[in-house]
């Protein structure tokens, strides 16, 4: 399956260990993760290289071909809001999970859309059984 992974850039690093977790665990199971980058240190670096119009484009193309978004929304960010709002009104399923004791936004926390699904998560391990739970309930038959 082809998931969208959405993350804080601009706005903080400070749960990249828990990007990168996710996005391996995505990718060892040989789903798709177009966004695999925003997992990694080197990210502002390869943003810096694109302009805010590429940025997205780019995205929306990505968001508009998968099959369900997955954001880590620890660290708040305009981007990743839009990125939901954006996959959650073309009908994907989404998952936002968050560190166990953050406060998220009462607009992801309190969205009401079937399709949306948020949890927090203790450890980097736990954040990647919420999304292993998560797949199995959008997994498509092959």
């Amino acid at each position: 399956m082809n998931f969208y992974f959405a993350c804080s850039i601009t706005g903080g690093r400070q749960d990249e260990a828990a990007y990168q977790a996710i996005v391996d665990a995505l990718l060892a199971a040989g789903h798709e993760v177009p966004t695999a980058m925003l997992s990694r240190p080197e990210v502002m670096i390869d943003e810096a290289r694109i302009t805010p119009q590429e940025v997205y484009t780019r995205d929306a193309r990505w968001i508009e071909a998968c099959d369900a978004l997955i954001a880590e929304v620890s660290t708040p960010s305009h981007g990743v809001g839009y990125e939901i709002g954006y996959a959650l009104s073309l009908g994907k399923p989404v998952l936002c999970c968050y560190r166990q004791g953050v406060r998220i936004s009462k607009m992801i926390s309190g969205n009401p859309d079937p399709n949306l699904r948020t949890c927090a998560y203790e450890s980097e391990a736990h954040a990647v059984r919420l999304v292993q739970d998560f797949l199995i309930g959008i997994d498509k038959p092959d």
